[in-house]
């Protein structure tokens, strides 16, 4: 039989068995023109499932990919891009789907695979019981049952790429709320016994307003013995007691975590630069760490400490300030000028901006997510459409150099953010199961008013 000479993954499969794979043969010259690639630059995409079930085993680590310098690429968020398709309740922002709707959550995880991450979050963001019955949430479903089937759908998703499954815990009622150490580490510990079980690949405590939180997920996580990331919701002015992302760094680092950053929040830009801060923090200390980045996909220049959470616009009137594909090129490419190798997003980020970030650092990674057989580069694609004008429109200059337009003549450029100035202690912070009174709800209101009238 006779072998394909575009087999470069494993020169023993036959020309027919490649039909497995796809590779741009046309393109392979534009394309290293473009980015200056070497030769054998390629874009795959893997069909067979039970070969790559075979594969899986010998994947390379979190650990060992950045310890070597490779680039890292995250996947993007779900709270939000399952809240927009039906799946996720905005308020609670709970995970159920993963149980009630696997094959939204499972396609959402495909979408991002096929865009070029080489993460699969478990979708077990606020996935703790104290969260699942917090304010009149009465979901028949356990934490438990949740972050078992979360697993189970990264791990699916991951076993049909080159990629790694990360188990995510994140900040919890109970701590807003004043609980004891003991008390918020035992929720935390309740995820890490299904992380376990289900063997993930390395662990990630993301989305801490406040480092003490974060340095006890971390510590718990810790135990187990695998690699541990974690990631503050903070900006350059450090979390919700005013402690610098430089220290912030360090304690997480102290703590036991290999990998530190930031994650949602703020926008790309900001968000690099609260990395860069922990950096700089982290090496003063001499200490050493790598660095992920996961923002949202929003611009937020108007925002205060607490981040987006504070615009008016929140959640229900972002899309506005979306980034488009080019904002995320430069994005990624600030991010890995800045050190950081592990880059992904948070809420807002669809499957289009990961693979933007993937094809920016195609000539880092020397590989194209599979994505990119239906996206031209720099527009490329529009040299077939059949108006002129659009036409002219497929080159990178054009698109570099717009400044979108936001097609609302009546509406400010940017918002006044509303600045409660509450963070844990405060009794308006203090979480319960019960549902929000109406005596609570005209407190709100007048807190509301109030703060509108000071801003």
């Amino acid at each position: 039989m006779k072998h394909s000479p575009w087999n470069w993954i494993n020169p023993e499969l036959t020309e027919l068995q490649t039909t497995t794979l796809l590779k741009y043969k046309a393109g392979e010259e534009q394309l290293s023109a473009l980015f200056g690639l070497k030769k054998g630059f390629t874009v795959t995409k893997c069909c067979n499932r039970n070969w790559e079930k075979e594969m899986a085993p010998g994947k390379k680590g979190i650990l060992e990919r950045l310890n070597a310098g490779e680039v890292v690429i995250g996947d993007g968020g779900f709270v939000f891009a399952l809240e927009k398709r039906g799946y996720v309740k905005a308020g609670p922002w709970t995970p159920e789907s993963a149980v009630t709707h696997p094959e939204a959550v499972r396609q959402l995880h495909r979408e991002f695979l096929r865009a070029g991450a080489n993460v699969m979050q478990t979708f077990t963001f606020y996935a703790s019981d104290d969260k699942l019955e917090n304010r009149g949430q009465n979901l028949k479903l356990t934490g438990v049952q949740i972050n078992e089937a979360a697993c189970d759908l990264a791990r699916e998703v991951a076993n049909e790429g080159d990629a790694l499954v990360a188990g995510g815990v994140c900040q919890t009622p109970s701590y807003l709320s004043c609980k004891s150490e003991t008390e918020v580490k035992a929720i935390f510990k309740k995820q890490l016994d299904v992380f376990l079980k289900k063997n993930v690949d390395f662990l990630i405590a993301e989305y801490f307003e406040h480092v003490e939180e974060a340095e006890w997920a971390v510590k718990v996580l810790k135990t187990s013995g695998k690699p541990v990331a974690a990631c503050m919701c903070i900006g350059p002015d450090g979390d919700m007691h005013g402690i610098s992302p430089g220290e912030c760094a360090v304690r997480l680092v102290k703590a036991g975590a290999q990998i530190v950053g930031v994650n949602c929040h703020f926008d790309p830009m900001t968000c690099v630069k609260a990395v860069k801060m922990m950096k700089e923090g982290v090496e003063k200390a001499g200490l050493k760490a790598h660095y992920m980045v996961q923002p949202l996909a929003y611009h937020t220049p108007d925002c205060s400490c607490q981040g987006f959470i504070d615009l008016p616009e929140f959640p229900f009137a972002l899309e506005p300030r979306i980034l488009t594909r080019w904002d995320m090129h430069k994005y990624a490419r600030e991010a890995y000028k800045s050190g950081i190798r592990f880059i992904g997003g948070c809420c807002g980020f669809e499957p289009y901006h990961i693979r933007a970030v993937a094809e920016e650092l195609a000539p880092e990674r020397g590989i194209m997510p599979p994505g990119s057989e239906k996206h031209g580069m720099w527009g490329a694609g529009l040299e077939m459409h059949t108006k002129p004008w659009v036409r002219a429109r497929s080159r990178r200059e054009y698109w570099e150099n717009l400044s979108p337009a936001s097609g609302r003549p009546k509406c400010p450029s940017l918002s006044t953010p509303e600045g409660w100035g509450v963070t844990k202690g405060h009794s308006d912070l203090m979480q319960h199961k019960e549902a929000t009174s109406s005596q609570e709800m005209k407190h709100l209101l007048e807190m509301q008013k109030k703060a509108k009238s000071t801003a």
